[in-house]
Protein backbone atom coordinates (compact mmCIF):
# COMPACT_ATOMS: atom_id res chain seq x y z
CA UNK A 1 0.00 0.00 0.00
CA UNK A 2 0.94 3.60 -1.13
CA UNK A 3 -0.56 6.48 -0.68
CA UNK A 4 -1.05 8.35 -4.08
CA UNK A 5 -1.58 11.64 -2.30
CA UNK A 6 -2.47 13.76 0.28
CA UNK A 7 -6.45 13.80 -0.26
CA UNK A 8 -7.37 16.40 1.86
CA UNK A 9 -6.85 18.01 5.46
CA UNK A 10 -9.14 18.56 8.17
CA UNK A 11 -9.84 21.30 9.64
CA UNK A 12 -12.75 21.22 12.45
CA UNK A 13 -14.56 24.35 12.80
CA UNK A 14 -17.04 25.68 15.15
CA UNK A 15 -18.77 28.03 12.77
CA UNK A 16 -18.93 26.34 9.44
CA UNK A 17 -20.09 29.56 7.65
CA UNK A 18 -17.62 32.11 9.40
CA UNK A 19 -14.90 29.60 8.06
CA UNK A 20 -15.85 29.08 4.25
CA UNK A 21 -16.15 33.12 4.22
CA UNK A 22 -12.63 33.28 5.76
CA UNK A 23 -11.16 30.66 3.46
CA UNK A 24 -13.24 32.26 0.10
CA UNK A 25 -12.83 36.25 1.11
CA UNK A 26 -9.32 35.94 3.07
CA UNK A 27 -7.64 33.26 1.35
CA UNK A 28 -9.09 33.53 -2.28
CA UNK A 29 -10.40 29.26 -2.39
CA UNK A 30 -13.78 28.80 -3.15
CA UNK A 31 -15.92 26.45 -1.71
CA UNK A 32 -17.22 24.04 -4.02
CA UNK A 33 -19.21 21.31 -2.02
CA UNK A 34 -21.08 21.80 0.91
CA UNK A 35 -22.07 17.92 2.43
CA UNK A 36 -24.13 16.47 6.04
CA UNK A 37 -22.69 13.15 6.87
CA UNK A 38 -25.26 12.02 8.92
CA UNK A 39 -23.79 9.05 10.26
CA UNK A 40 -20.62 10.70 11.39
CA UNK A 41 -23.03 14.41 13.00
CA UNK A 42 -20.81 16.41 10.63
CA UNK A 43 -21.43 19.23 7.79
CA UNK A 44 -18.74 19.68 5.63
CA UNK A 45 -17.49 22.14 3.21
CA UNK A 46 -14.80 21.78 0.45
CA UNK A 47 -11.75 23.95 -0.91
CA UNK A 48 -9.27 22.51 -3.79
CA UNK A 49 -6.07 23.75 -3.65
CA UNK A 50 -4.09 22.12 -6.55
CA UNK A 51 -4.25 18.46 -5.91
CA UNK A 52 -5.18 18.46 -2.24
CA UNK A 53 -8.45 19.73 -0.38
CA UNK A 54 -9.35 21.27 2.75
CA UNK A 55 -12.35 20.07 4.63
CA UNK A 56 -13.88 22.31 7.21
CA UNK A 57 -15.93 20.14 9.77
CA UNK A 58 -19.10 21.50 11.84
CA UNK A 59 -20.17 19.09 14.48
CA UNK A 60 -24.53 18.47 14.29
CA UNK A 61 -24.05 17.11 17.57
CA UNK A 62 -21.40 18.03 20.76
CA UNK A 63 -21.83 14.41 21.16
CA UNK A 64 -20.30 13.43 17.43
CA UNK A 65 -16.38 13.47 16.94
CA UNK A 66 -15.76 16.69 15.89
CA UNK A 67 -18.22 18.34 19.04
CA UNK A 68 -15.68 16.31 21.25
CA UNK A 69 -12.79 16.87 19.25
CA UNK A 70 -13.73 20.97 19.69
CA UNK A 71 -14.67 20.65 23.47
CA UNK A 72 -11.20 18.71 24.27
CA UNK A 73 -8.66 20.44 21.66
CA UNK A 74 -11.01 23.27 20.27
CA UNK A 75 -10.66 24.30 16.88
CA UNK A 76 -8.22 22.86 14.57
CA UNK A 77 -6.28 20.56 12.43
CA UNK A 78 -8.33 17.37 13.11
CA UNK A 79 -7.10 14.71 10.59
CA UNK A 80 -4.76 13.94 7.58
CA UNK A 81 -5.94 12.14 4.65
CA UNK A 82 -4.36 9.89 2.45
CA UNK A 83 -5.74 8.51 -1.05
CA UNK A 84 -5.10 5.17 -1.39
CA UNK A 85 -6.41 2.60 -3.99
CA UNK A 86 -8.01 -0.11 -1.78
CA UNK A 87 -9.22 1.75 2.05
CA UNK A 88 -9.65 -2.17 3.20
CA UNK A 89 -6.09 -3.28 1.82
CA UNK A 90 -4.34 -0.33 3.08
CA UNK A 91 -5.60 -0.78 6.54
CA UNK A 92 -4.87 -4.31 6.69
CA UNK A 93 -1.34 -3.32 5.66
CA UNK A 94 -1.12 -1.15 8.16
CA UNK A 95 -2.41 -2.99 11.11
CA UNK A 96 -0.16 -6.08 10.12
CA UNK A 97 2.38 -3.88 11.31
CA UNK A 98 0.90 -3.03 14.44
CA UNK A 99 -1.19 0.26 13.68
CA UNK A 100 -3.80 0.57 15.80
CA UNK A 101 -7.17 1.28 13.93
CA UNK A 102 -10.14 3.43 14.62
CA UNK A 103 -11.90 1.41 11.42
CA UNK A 104 -11.26 -2.01 10.73
CA UNK A 105 -12.96 -2.02 7.30
CA UNK A 106 -13.80 1.12 5.14
CA UNK A 107 -17.16 3.36 5.29
CA UNK A 108 -19.24 5.71 3.47
CA UNK A 109 -17.61 9.22 4.07
CA UNK A 110 -18.08 12.81 2.06
CA UNK A 111 -17.89 12.97 -1.50
CA UNK A 112 -19.07 9.37 -1.65
CA UNK A 113 -15.55 8.05 -0.92
CA UNK A 114 -14.57 4.88 0.96
CA UNK A 115 -12.48 6.06 4.33
CA UNK A 116 -10.77 4.35 7.04
CA UNK A 117 -9.21 6.18 9.94
CA UNK A 118 -6.13 4.97 12.34
CA UNK A 119 -5.85 5.93 15.83
CA UNK A 120 -3.91 8.68 16.89
CA UNK A 121 -2.07 6.99 19.18
CA UNK A 122 -0.32 4.66 17.03
CA UNK A 123 0.73 7.48 14.53
CA UNK A 124 3.11 9.95 16.88
CA UNK A 125 -0.79 11.93 17.31
CA UNK A 126 -2.19 12.49 13.94
CA UNK A 127 -5.63 11.40 13.43
CA UNK A 128 -4.80 9.30 9.98
CA UNK A 129 -7.53 8.92 7.59
CA UNK A 130 -7.23 6.45 4.20
CA UNK A 131 -9.44 7.30 1.32
CA UNK A 132 -10.50 5.77 -1.87
CA UNK A 133 -12.85 5.72 -4.62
Amino acid sequence: MKPTHIEHIGIAVEDLDAAIRYYEEVIGLECYAIEEVKDQKVRTAFFRVGDTKIELLESTDPDGPIGKFIGKKGPGIHHLAFAVPDVNQALKDVEEKGVRLIDQRGRLGAEGLEIGFLHPKSTFGVLTEFCSE
